[in-house]
Parts: structure tokens; sequence; C-alpha cells
């Protein structure tokens, strides 16, 4: 069974997309590609109750299993040294994107504290988005009791698009709730 974003994709943003750029194809209008989740530990690396409480939330959030990502180099002011565990990353493609997307977008966004829109500032050259969350109870799976620290993530929307103006048109029309500024 199809998403209900990837449906809606497909009817409505796809023959948007081609009329406001004037593609004659389809498959030239962009698309997002992946949604990676990463958490970084930062002062809690050697906490193991707080990295165990980052992977199960992850885990609900996504319903796949993160990767724990090392250090490239040893830096001694941060007491990092190479190879040491410094964070986890969950990489979601196909139906589990779509679906988390949807749920990013109509449910978790709306219920972040103060929320006044996400910010254009996130996109890349490529038309890459990048969208960082302070605190991860805004999620629905997230129980505000259960949590012992609350940490934040980062989101980042890895699209097709060949430029800033195409992936924010991508996203608009897809229902990502930017500041008009």
């Amino acid at each position: 069974m199809e998403s209900r974003l990837y449906t809606q994709y497909k009817e409505q943003i796809v023959p948007h997309l081609m009329e406001k750029f004037g593609y004659k194809n389809r498959m030239q209008a962009p698309k997002i590609k992946k949604v990676t989740l990463n958490v970084g530990y930062g002062r809690n690396v050697k906490e193991k109750a707080f990295i165990e409480n980052v992977e199960k939330t992850l885990i609900a959030i996504t319903g796949q299993k993160p990767v724990h990502n090392k250090a490239r180099k040893s830096i001694s002011n941060f007491k990092i040294r190479e190879g040491m565990n410094i964070g986890v990353s969950v990489t979601l493609r196909g139906k589990r994107m779509y679906d988390f997307v949807d749920k990013l977008v109509n449910v978790t966004l709306p219920r972040v504290r103060d929320f006044r829109g996400i910010s254009k500032k996130g996109f890349d050259r490529q038309g890459n988005y990048t969208l960082g969350l302070k605190e991860n109870i805004s999620f629905p799976e997230i129980s505000s009791d259960a949590l012992d620290k609350i940490h934040g993530l980062e989101m980042v929307m890895n699209t097709s698009a060949k430029n800033k103006e195409e992936g924010l048109e991508l996203l608009t029309a897809i229902g990502f709730p930017f500041q008009d500024k």
C-alpha cells in the first residue's frame, strides 16, 4: 500500500512543479530521496543510560534501528578520540520516509512549543533542507513522563532538486510550514 503523502506527491505536487518550472517530463520534478535523523551525544558520551534513551527514542520515532557514528579524528578540547562513538543516525527511504515526512508536517511540527513556522535558511545550494528540533517530546510516539533527559535531533531532507528555489517549492507543496519573511 502506498503512503498517503506519496499518492499526493504523484497526483498533485508533480503537476504543480511541472507547471511552475516548465518541465516536460514527470521525472524532472524534484522529489525527496532520503531523510536522515541524527543525534549527537554531546557531553553525555560516557553516560550509557542517555545513549540507550536516545536509541529507544529514534527507534520509536522512525521504526528503524539507529547506526552508531564514530569520530573520524581526535579533538582533545572536547575529550573525543578517533573511533569513539559520538552519535547515532537513522536514514529513511521509500514508504517509511514518506510516512515520516507526512507525520512530521501534520502532527509533530504543530506540536512544537511556541511554533511560528520553520526557517527558509536551512537550504543548501542543491535544495536539501536541514531542520533541527531542540526537544524530542513533540513527536507523538514519545511520552513526556517516560523521558529521563530531553534531547534534540537534526533532520536532513535530501532532495533531487537542482537549487534552493526548487527545493523550497517542493517542501512548500508537501506542506512544510515555512515562515513568511
